[in-house]
């Protein structure tokens, strides 16, 4: 990233910030992991790493869980471990195929919690057809983790011709949103702080791979990139992109949908819609041609009914992210500086 220090690798120590999703972690990833397991896969920069093997173009990918509360509205730790690696695998437009899970134990931790846990896996894993093939149980002392931790695997297959990436957006390619934001983030801040609202708030975590099938299979050469905007919310996976492509992206305000509940907790909670994270929602980009046809596919699946054009990527040689607000007034929308929500995947 232009004209920034570097982290202090010989004195500075790790903060939450760090795990943020936000431009801390941005460093702490370019500066420690990018550089020591440099590599053409990592160069890219993607959730995934694609490569090629006999018989066809293959993706994998692996996440960590470490979500707290482990129960939360809509969903739990055991689905989302589920969901959440789908996803990183589908962003690429591949077919997920298999799933591996690892879970670390704390001592003390209660059976039935755990069997509802793995239930909810299980299912999550059989609806989305990716089932779980492999996985490891390690249990530490207690007061030496907190419940239950997963990490988690997958691996899936390219379709022939499709080849997306971080790098590929262009000036007047179409930023396309699938949903609502926020859903997520407020549903576990809302378990945590123990609100309650007029209308329940669930998180929107989901498995994407469906989605992500019906528009590759209309779009094709159109559509340049996708990305599930998890940690950090919008705003860093938007910064990410314009990074990475090394253009900047505007934004229309009254074109991201926020749900009127999310949007009165944000502003009571002192948080901002676009870095709060989302388990069920995809970012894409794609060429002027192919977005009508794009969001009539997404319109058309059951988690892409809501589906917008939410801006546009712009040439920029500074690579910001702009937003153009409801007053007609315009606001940069950065990377998120601090930690908002820890633990939130």
């Amino acid at each position: 990233m232009k004209g920034r220090r570097r982290l202090d690798l010989r004195s500075g120590r790790v903060d939450m910030s760090h795990g943020a999703g936000g431009r801390a972690m941005a460093h702490l990833i370019a500066d420690i992991f990018h550089a020591e397991f440099a590599n053409e896969y990592l160069a890219q920069g993607n959730d995934q790493a694609a490569f090629d093997v006999p018989g066809g173009r293959m993706v994998m990918t692996t996440d960590g869980f470490v979500v707290s509360p482990l129960f939360f509205p809509g969903g739990d730790i055991g689905s989302l471990a589920v969901h959440g690696t789908i996803n990183d695998v589908a962003m690429s437009g591949a077919r997920p195929l298999y799933l591996t899970a690892s879970y670390i134990l704390e001592e003390g931790f209660p059976l039935a919690d755990l069997v509802r846990i793995a239930a909810s896996m299980g299912r999550a894993s059989r609806e989305a057809g990716v089932p779980v093939v492999a996985g490891d149980t390690k249990v530490v002392e207690r007061g030496k983790a907190d419940g239950v931790f997963i990490t988690t695997a997958g691996i899936g297959i390219v379709p022939p011709g499709i080849s997306l990436s971080g790098n590929q957006a262009r000036p007047g390619d179409a930023v396309l949103l699938s949903g609502p934001i926020g859903d997520h983030g407020v549903a576990i801040m809302s378990c945590r702080e123990n609100l309650s609202f007029d209308t329940a708030i669930l998180s929107d975590s989901a498995a994407l791979h469906g989605l992500v099938a019906a528009m590759v299979a209309r779009a094709g050469a159109g559509l340049r990139l996708m990305r599930d905007p998890t940690r950090g919310g919008v705003a860093a996976t938007l910064n990410e992109i314009a990074q990475q492509s090394n253009v900047g992206i505007l934004l229309s305000e009254p074109a991201i949908p926020v749900r009127p509940q999310v949007a009165a907790a944000c502003e009571l909670l002192g948080l901002d819609p676009l870095n709060v994270a989302n388990e069920g929602r995809l970012i894409a980009i794609a060429t002027p041609a192919a977005a009508p046809a794009l969001l009539q596919a997404m319109r058309s699946h059951p988690l892409g009914t809501d589906a917008v054009q939410i801006g546009e990527v712009v040439q920029d040689p500074e690579n910001f992210v702009q937003m153009t607000t409801g007053f007609g007034g315009g606001r940069i929308v950065d990377w998120l500086a601090g930690e908002q929500l820890p633990r939130i995947c």
